[in-house]
C-alpha cells in the first residue's frame, strides 16, 4: 500500500519547499478537535479550549468534518491553481485570497471530500455539474449525519455563501488563537525550508525526501516518488512542479495531496523526537501477523524472560525442533526476536524494545 508521485520530467527547479500559514491552521483545528492524535499537544489544545469563546466553538463544529478526519485540501489551495507552480501565501490573508481564486466546482469537490467519498485521484462528474453525482453527494452525506447532509445541502444550493462563511471562520480563528501559534512557529518551519531547500540544492531530490521522512522514498531511474502509507493513490507533477510543506503541528501525520489535476503536495511533519524510522505498513503487518498465532505467544513469553534454544523450547512445549524453527523462523523474519552464538548453541530472545513499540507504531502507521 502506497502513494505514487509520478515525476518523469520533473526538472531540480521545479521542486519547491514552502510554508503555508493555511495548511498549520488547518492542522490546528484538526488537533483541537481531535487530540488524541496528537498527544504532545494536550497541554495546548487545554490553553486554546479553555480560552475559546463559546461562540466560535459552536461554529468550529459546524464543518469539523473538513480537518478532523486530517485536513481538507481546502487548507492547500495553491495546489489547485492551474499550472501547477502556485507557492502557499507569506501570510494567512494572502493564503485565503489563494481559497477564492479556485473555482466554484473545485471548492465543493474538495469540500465533499471527507463528508461524500467523492473520487479523488481520478477524473470524474462533479456534483455541481451532474445530477447523479448530486444525488450520491446527499446520500452518502445523510450517511454520515444531519450536521454534515446540512451542510452539504447549503453547498451545493449556495457555493459563494459557504466560501465566505469560511474565510471568515479562518480569520476569527487567526484573531483568537493562531496568529499567537503561527508566530511561534513559523521560524522552526522557515529554519527547516531551508535546511531542506539547501539539501536539495547540495544532494538532489533522493537527499532531501531521505531528510523528510523514512516513509518517503525516491525511484530516480522509474521516476516515482513512493510514500509508504496505509493506502492507495497516484498523482503525477506533469507540467508542474512537486512542493514540500512543513508541519509542526500535523506529527505524525505525513499526507499527500493528490487530487486529480492539482499540484502533487508533501505535507510532512518536523520537529519532533519521536520522528525515527518507523517501521513500513509491510513490516507491521508481519509483526502483528506474527504474534497473533497462540503457539508464537507462548514461545513470546518465554522468550521474554530469557534466551532459549530451539531444543529447549521443543522441549517445554512439546513440539518437535522443526516446528519450532518455523516459528521461530516468522518472529525473526519479523524483527521480533534476536539470535546470538553461543559456541555450538544458537540463543533466541525476544526484542522487548520492539514489542513494547508495537503500539506506537502501529498508531503511527495508521494516522500517516
Amino acid at each position: 500500500m502506497s502513494v505514487r508521485i509520478d515525476i518523469a520530467g520533473l526538472r531540480p527547479e521545479g521542486v519547491t519547499v514552502a510554508l503555508s500559514p493555511l495548511a498549520e491552521l488547518g492542522m490546528a483545528l484538526h488537533a483541537l478537535s481531535e487530540p488524541g492524535h496528537h498527544p504532545g499537544l494536550q497541554g495546548w489544545v487545554t490553553s486554546v479550549t479553555a480560552r475559546l469563546d463559546p461562540h466560535l466553538a459552536d461554529r468550529m463544529c459546524e464543518a469539523d468534518f473538513l480537518w478532523r478526519t486530517t485536513f481538507s485540501d481546502l487548507f492547500l489551495p495553491c495546489a489547485g491553481i492551474p499550472g501547477g507552480r502556485a507557492l502557499p501565501g507569506a501570510a494567512l490573508a494572502e493564503e485565503l485570497d489563494l481559497l477564492d481564486k479556485l473555482t466554484d466546482e473545485q471548492f465543493v469537490d474538495a469540500a465533499l471530500e471527507f463528508t461524500c467519498a467523492l473520487p479523488y485521484s481520478s477524473g470524474g462528474p462533479t456534483a455541481l455539474a451532474d445530477a447523479g453525482a448530486r444525488r450520491r453527494a446527499l446520500e452518502l452525506a445523510a450517511a454520515r449525519g444531519p450536521r454534515q447532509l446540512r451542510f452539504t445541502e447549503r453547498l451545493l444550493a449556495d457555493p459563494p455563501r459557504i466560501r465566505a462563511w469560511l474565510r471568515q471562520f479562518l480569520q476569527d480563528c487567526e484573531e483568537a488563537f493562531f496568529a499567537e501559534v503561527w508566530s511561534r512557529l513559523s521560524h522552526q518551519l522557515a529554519a527547516d525550508a531551508r535546511h531542506k531547500t539547501d539539501l536539495l540544492r547540495h544532494k538532489g531530490l533522493a537527499g532531501a525526501l531521505a531528510a523528510v521522512s523514512p516513509a518517503v522514498t525516491l525511484d530516480e531511474a522509474a521516476g516515482r516518488i513512493t510514500v509508504d502509507k496505509l493506502g492507495e493513490g497516484h498523482t503525477a507533477t506533469r507540467d508542474g512542479g512537486l512542493l514540500l510543506v512543513p508541519t509542526i503541528l500535523g506529527w505524525p501525520h505525513l499526507m499527500v495531496l493528490h487530487r486529480y489535476r492539482w499540484q502533487p503536495v508533501l505535507h510532512y511533519p518536523v520537529g519532533s523526537s519521536e520522528l525515527g524510522a518507523p517501521p513500513t505498513v509491510e513490516q507491521l503487518a508481519l509483526r502483528m501477523t506474527a504474534l497473533s498465532h497462540p503457539v508464537r505467544m507462548r514461545l513470546c513469553r518465554h522468550l521474554a524472560r530469557s534466551s532459549c534454544t530451539t531444543s529447549e523450547l521443543a522441549q517445554v512445549h512439546g513440539m518437535t525442533a522443526p516446528e519450532i524453527s518455523r516459528h521461530l523462523g516468522v518472529l525473526k523474519k519479523a524483527g521480533l526476536i534476536t539470535t546470538r552464538r553461543r559456541g555450538r548453541y544458537v540463543l533466541h530472545q525476544l526484542d522487548v524494545t520492539v514489542v513494547a513499540r508495537l503500539g506506537s507504531d502501529f498508531l503511527e502507521g495508521i494516522l500517516r
